[in-house]
């Protein structure tokens, strides 16, 4: 047998030998450990996995658990092997359970008996705990950039356009004149808000589990701060069971994540609308639409579509996750095994989603003439001629009523409020003077709308700078 195929055998046949192998007396059943594994998702946690270990190691030896010397050789074995995944020279053993035991058994390969002491005063339960807490804090770092990227895209649209006028709506009917820049700065602090929801959910899950063991603690005298410091934790959990059967991070998160694709989705449709002939107020970009294989005039929101799509699994991943957890008894159960892959799925999901998302509102083309043109009809200056009447002493109920029996009318004569003529005006009341046409105009509309958070240019452009000081005061 050539040397390759004989390295080739022994290492299957040294992963096929379970950690756990000396209480029984039967191999497992093939599919049965099949179905048991999970390296072929959880080898995601690599990275995670070698640095706990890591960590792990100096602090027996730092304890006097461990020796300096084996020490040395498994963090020299740990990092050749961090090296050899990470430039591809090195492949996942799918025959391993997992990747906390494809590590074990790859470093136990190349420095012998020193990697079998790698395990003393941990559990598998306290390590895929505590490797789930930093895979989910390193890749919530990124959604958080990620975030952040497409709430300067929206600021910077919003700028471009704070005086660019166009209906509001309520029901999906037109209501008010607003600006376009207002508009977009409702979706900038909804993304604000997730950005700290997510802060929020990583300073409540920054806490160690390591050192927890299977759920009772150890003889050990480990140091578990010294541990939860190397690897970046604010402290540890302080109760060993809560330590390795908590997974409301991930439900936190995944929470977090469900409200961030609400978001996009909500955005995804008004796009769609938008984009659409009937509204025809933005135009996206060629590289962000596709055609149709039979129409050939037609181009389409896909990207936008798939978004919104794409909210349904995250959505379903919490559904999965909560219910997972409901039933579980304290500690560890293999059910919880079930949390990574929905978890993988909503990471990827959202990352995904906001990487495309911000490109595709950087370059859509804002068709102004368009929704100044829709914001002219529809009557959505009624509000500010009720406003008109108030202001010279009607009450506001008794000024309702006459703007809606004028709009009646001008359904009636097909004119919109700006053209009907003054005495019309004057056969509903006296206090109509020539100087409700300023007051009722689109722009005096918008500019007067002057109060915190409003729709006037000066608002808006307030809006812009607290979201930028938010974003660079992080």
């Amino acid at each position: 047998m050539p040397a390759a195929e004989r390295r080739q055998a022994k290492r299957v046949q040294f992963s096929m030998e379970k950690m756990w192998a000396g209480r029984f007396a039967k191999a497992l059943d093939s599919k049965a450990d099949d179905f048991n594994s999970s390296i072929r998702f959880d080898c995601k946690m690599y990275k995670q996995d070698i640095k706990g270990s890591i960590a792990h190691a100096q602090m027996l030896a730092a304890q006097g658990i461990l020796s300096l010397e084996d020490c040395e050789q498994i963090v020299l074995g740990l990092c050749g092997i961090l090296e050899d995944l990470n430039s591809g020279v090195l492949d996942f053993d799918m025959n391993c359970e997992d990747i906390h035991m494809f590590v074990e058994a790859e470093l136990t390969k190349r420095i012998g008996d020193a990697g079998k002491r790698l395990h003393t005063a941990r559990s598998r339960n306290d390590q895929v705990a505590v490797d789930v807490r930093m895979y989910l804090r390193d890749e919530a770092t990124e959604i958080i950039e990620l975030l952040e990227r497409l709430i300067v895209t929206i600021t910077d649209q919003a700028e471009a356009n704070k005086d660019v006028i166009v209906p509001g709506y309520t029901h999906l009917q037109r209501a008010q004149p607003i600006t376009f820049g207002h508009h977009l700065m409702a979706y900038a602090m909804m993304f604000l808000r997730d950005v700290s929801r997510m802060r929020d959910a990583m300073a409540r899950m920054n806490f160690s589990p390591l050192g927890s063991c299977a759920l009772a603690g150890t003889t050990y005298p480990t140091d578990r701060r010294m541990a939860a410091k190397a690897l970046g934790f604010d402290g540890i959990t302080l109760n060993s069971i809560d330590g390795v059967s908590d997974r409301d991070f991930c439900v936190e998160f995944m929470s977090a994540f469900s409200l961030v694709m609400m978001h996009l989705s909500r955005f995804s449709e008004e796009i769609i609308l938008w984009s659409s002939w009937e509204f025809r107020y933005v135009e996206l970009d060629d590289s962000y639409t596709t055609g149709s294989s039979i129409m050939p005039q037609k181009k389409n929101s896909d990207m936008a579509e798939l978004v919104r799509g794409k909210t349904g699994r995250v959505y379903g991943n919490l559904m999965a996750m909560l219910t997972l957890m409901k039933g579980l008894p304290l500690a560890y159960n293999k059910d919880m095994q079930e949390d990574k892959e929905a978890l993988f799925d909503s990471i990827e999901t959202v990352k995904m989603c906001l990487d495309i998302f911000a490109p595709m509102i950087r370059t859509m083309r804002v068709r102004k003439e368009n929704m100044y043109r829709a914001a002219q009809e529809g009557f959505i200056n009624a509000t500010d001629l009720a406003d008109y009447l108030t202001k010279k002493g009607m009450p506001f109920r008794s000024a309702y009523k006459i703007v809606g029996q004028i709009v009646a009318e001008c359904i009636e004569k097909h004119c919109v409020l700006d053209n009907l003529p003054l005495e019309a005006y004057r056969a509903h009341s006296e206090l109509f003077e020539e100087d409700l046409y300023h007051e009722i105009s689109l722009e005096t509309c918008v500019s007067k709308r002057i109060s915190e958070g409003g729709t006037s240019v000066a608002s808006v452009e307030a809006q812009i700078a607290h979201v930028r000081k938010e974003l660079n005061g992080k």
